[in-house]
């Protein structure tokens, strides 16, 4: 599916410092980790680090696993559980680690039609589809799309309607789509603080809710994949991502421009010690 550079000769997945050339690693990953910025801030600093030049590919959650299943990426970060552990199920894929949270969010008008702020989110969803009111859906297949779907399906309901649309695309992408549109979407809070537009129309309207906690891992993927998966760029990036002066500088991503984080760095916990809250 991509055209490669060549790569230097396997190495023991370190990034530690080296500037020579090593080819190229595709990491696919979540439009979430593009849209809040993340990855700007990451991404060239893995390059100086490493020796590697990376290919991003930013899509929902389901997309990148299936890219990884096919050994068409050498690295994922997602944030799809139920999916991630049915590729770790497949034999394909190498070690995956926690890397970090944030939380989902409903936004909605800050006239809130439906009055749902405060709300939990079972109840908000129950409200929204009892009302008919405006919901957009990403509808793409990403982790947030899955996390959405649960969350109907938890309240028993079932949406469909001229009230629920789908955007068939990113989150900051939606997110604009239901600011236009004066109506409620779940949202990574990252990527809601990070796009100026909806921040002005939207308010955070549900929050707070276990059932909102929103988890990232990282998963090598391995020639059993695919004879063109790269291991050793893919379990460089991998160690990487967890190493804890990249887990600092996750820690304070974003806490200059908008008052807090946008992510908490949690490689080495269990997941048992994470809460959304």
């Amino acid at each position: 599916m991509f055209a490669l550079v060549g790569c230097g000769g396997d190495d023991d997945g370190s990034a530690g410092g080296e500037t020579a050339s090593k080819g190229t690693v595709i990491l696919a990953t979540t439009t979430s980790t593009q849209d809040s910025g993340l990855l700007d801030e990451l991404i060239p600093r893995f390059e100086r680090e490493s020796g590697y030049t990376v290919k991003t590919v930013a899509v929902g959650s389901g997309q990148a696993l299936e890219l990884g299943e096919r050994g068409e990426a050498d690295v994922l970060l997602v944030h799809s559980p139920a999916a991630e552990e049915k590729l770790m199920q497949t034999g394909t894929a190498g070690e995956r680690r926690l890397v970090m949270h944030n939380d989902f969010i409903v936004v909605g008008p800050t006239s809130d039609p439906v009055r749902i702020k405060g709300d939990d989110v079972e109840r908000a969803f129950e409200d929204i589809a009892a009302d008919r009111g405006r919901f957009i859906s990403r509808g793409d297949d990403s982790g947030t799309n899955a996390r959405e779907l649960d969350l109907w399906q938890a309240a028993g309901i079932e949406p469909r309607g001229s009230w629920y649309e789908k955007s068939g695309q990113g989150m900051g992408a939606t997110l604009q789509i239901a600011a236009q549109k004066q109506a409620y979407t779940l949202s990574d809070r990252g990527t809601y603080l990070a796009t100026a537009g909806p921040r002005e129309d939207l308010d955070i309207l549900v929050e707070g809710d276990d059932a909102l906690l929103n988890v990232y891992h990282v998963i090598e993927m391995t020639k059993r994949a695919g004879a063109r998966v790269k291991e050793p760029g893919g379990r460089a990036f991998a160690r990487w991502i967890v190493s804890p002066p990249v887990q600092g500088t996750i820690r304070a991503f974003g806490r200059d421009k908008f008052g807090e984080p946008l992510f908490t760095p949690d490689a080495g916990k269990a997941e048992a010690e994470l809460a959304a809250g």
